[in-house]
């Protein structure tokens, strides 16, 4: 096993049971290219290696990229930023997955889900986030994150992993969490800057009533925000914790409709 850079965020993974049961929930087959964000030492590589037609493993590490090469020839192994590189024009309509650094969990599943999405998406990250990203209305780790991502995919939390499974330890439990793009999202991608900044904005006031936050987040009168709400038929004493991502969309086409730039 090659030593962790703590620099880059590295917690390897080397039990084959786990590594089995992530690529059963990416579900790869032989007419499949899996894209592998960060393979490490290749614990997943293999697995994936196994059940996909191609895999294309982007590692950031140089150190680790002779090795897997040399294991792996039959993988395409890229030196790069996964944050930085195209990865549509590294694999095309590909599944992605990888065992993820906790220190950019969030832009690297931002960036999963640019359209065009992938079929699937499988990343093992901090079991906070998964819980935050499947959260529904209502709960206490519901957020503008659960929002954003349910707004344009079906997330669920798989299994949890145990912070005694990987090299060196963390100091969280991980789990593994399955994004399914949804065909159609419930916002369009035109609509998804806005729609973000609006449930951002909304939950900066998360325990306020929607009334008083939107007229803080837009800076309409009282009267101008009674109508969208209406409009959106959203009930003025609710709270942004406690409102479905459809009703998001509603509200979001409300205050678009009203008027409302976004900004």
């Amino acid at each position: 096993m090659p030593r962790a850079k703590r620099r880059l965020g590295q917690h390897f993974l080397s039990d084959p049971r786990i590594l089995q049961r992530i690529a059963d929930g990416l579900e790869p087959t032989a007419a499949d290219t899996v894209l592998e964000i960060g393979p490490g030492p290749g614990g997943l590589t293999a697995a994936l290696a196994a059940r996909a037609g191609r895999v294309v493993a982007i590692e950031k590490d140089a150190d680790l990229v002779p090795g897997l090469r040399a294991r792996f020839p039959e993988v395409t192994v890229v030196e790069g930023d996964a944050l930085e590189l195209d990865w549509h024009a590294l694999g095309p309509g590909a599944l992605v997955t990888g065992n993820i650094p906790y220190n950019i969990t969030s832009p690297l599943i931002d960036k999963a889900l640019l359209p065009p999405r992938p079929p699937r998406i499988v990343f093992l990250v901090q079991k906070e986030v998964a819980d935050r990203v499947t959260a529904s209305a209502g709960e206490s780790a519901y957020g503008a994150l659960s929002v954003g991502v349910q707004a344009v995919a079906r997330a669920e939390r798989l299994f949890v992993v145990p912070a005694g499974a990987f090299h060196p330890r963390p100091k969280v439990d991980s789990a593994v969490l399955r994004l399914t793009p949804l065909h159609p999202p419930l916002v369009t991608d035109a609509e998804l800057p806005t729609f973000r900044r609006m449930t951002v904005g909304l939950f900066g006031f998360r325990r306020k009533q929607l009334g008083r936050g939107l007229r803080e987040l837009t800076g309409w009168t009282s009267e101008r925000v009674a109508e969208a709400l209406a409009r959106g038929a959203i009930d003025p004493p609710a709270r942004p914790e406690t409102l479905t991502p459809e009703a998001f969309v509603r509200l979001h086409r409300a205050l678009v409709d009203g008027g409302w730039p976004g900004k």
